[in-house]
């Protein structure tokens, strides 16, 4: 089976102050690195040593991939955890801003606590200071990154003038840019490089707020998509399908193409079976080989009218060819997942995966290697 890199691990750690956080750095870097002292950590061939006076020691980690060179990691007073914030190489990586969340999803992989954790803004703002500078893309999620308001600003212009160059993606459900004063600050905040990718779940408004478990929430991101359209921000709408939103998928996309012509990109995406989606199972799981229909009328209305589509977290066993074009590697190296049945398959290399979460009772009945005799019969 391969399994992706955690973000976590344990260690021993000495030194540690509160919260601390670090950039390690190779013996190489260390020497040439401008970053203040305090901030990184390198390596001695046995632990990570760093702080202002070499003060901070970590060694011992159970799993040393976890925590490399140029990674930027979280250490606490009096603990053993090591959490990964950022990590170099990855093809993903997310800032994650708030636990809070003004809906209630019914496939929420990270239900929400009412809790403050405006703290977290000062964490990303020294982490995002010690992201490396070439960095092609970053994420914001959440939770709903807008409730921290002037924070979630902050975040973005200390992106704006550390990572210049980097694209930002920022998960949000849309609802609170109905705010045209606070949609004109964070859009001004993010600028051109930043995308805003929001949920739409269906057509009509009776059934995208079931979904997400908020009354009006349907008008409410309506109006906030619009207002992210009025000022020219670059807008990706997410479909994430299920039993409740792929009967009306078709439907939705040509909604789309007539009331949303603004929208950069499309995300058809597989279900996450984490979080609140477990205890929904029997209400949402549907095997994507009993929705291809819809998935493919849906991809192709959009498609055949210029919009840029793609279809997320599905393996392409589960998937008719017609829908491979469009099918992406887009599950997160650390929660990404390959079972044993996959190992010869001539196409893994190509494949999203599983979620690490997926048991079998979350696998299509269609897992199965595909061989280079699979393509040279549908040739014959």
């Amino acid at each position: 089976m391969t399994l992706g890199l955690a973000l976590h691990t344990h260690g021993r750690s000495s030194g540690v102050e509160g919260v601390r956080i670090l950039k390690l750095l190779s013996a190489q870097e260390w020497d040439k690195s401008p970053l203040p002292r305090a901030s990184r950590a390198r390596w001695t061939g046995a632990a990570w040593v760093g702080g202002e006076a070499d003060e901070i020691v970590l060694s011992d980690l159970r799993h040393e991939r976890v925590a490399e060179p140029g990674d930027v990691v979280r250490l606490r007073q009096n603990g053993s955890m090591v959490s990964v914030l950022w990590r170099r190489g990855a093809k993903t990586n997310s800032l994650f801003a708030t636990e809070r969340c003004n809906s209630l999803c019914l496939m929420c992989s990270q239900p929400p606590r009412d809790e403050d954790d405006s703290w977290r803004v000062r964490e990303l703002l020294e982490t995002i200071d010690l992201v490396d500078p070439d960095a092609q893309q970053l994420g914001v999620t959440g939770g709903e990154p807008t409730l921290l308001s002037d924070g979630l600003s902050a975040l973005l212009r200390r992106c704006g003038e550390k990572l210049p160059n980097t694209q930002l993606h920022v998960l949000t459900n849309g609802r609170n840019f109905q705010d045209g004063a606070a949609a004109a600050d964070w859009i001004a905040a993010g600028g051109e490089r930043t995308t805003w990718a929001v949920p739409l779940y269906a057509d009509v408004p009776h059934l995208h707020d079931e979904v997400v478990g908020a009354p009006g929430a349907f008008d409410e991101t309506l109006d906030g998509l619009h207002e992210l359209a009025r000022h020219g921000a670059r807008v990706e709408i997410r479909v994430v399908l299920h039993r409740l939103t792929i009967p009306r998928l078709p439907k939705l996309a040509e909604f789309i193409y007539r009331r949303l012509p603004f929208v950069e990109h499309v995300a058809l995406m597989g279900l996450e079976p984490m979080g609140l989606a477990k205890g929904n199972r029997e209400r949402l799981w549907i095997d994507p080989v009993d929705y291809a229909a819809p998935l493919q009328a849906a991809a192709y209305h959009l498609a055949n009218r210029g919009m840029t589509v793609s279809v997320y977290n599905l393996p392409l066993c589960a998937l008719p060819r017609a829908i491979w074009p469009f099918a992406r590697q887009s599950i997160s190296e650390w929660k990404n997942r390959y079972p044993d049945e996959c190992e010869p398959c001539v196409v893994k290399d190509h494949c999203a995966g599983f979620f690490a979460s997926a048991g079998s009772e979350w696998r299509s009945r269609a897992l199965a290697p595909l061989t280079y005799e699979d393509f040279a019969d549908e040739m014959a």
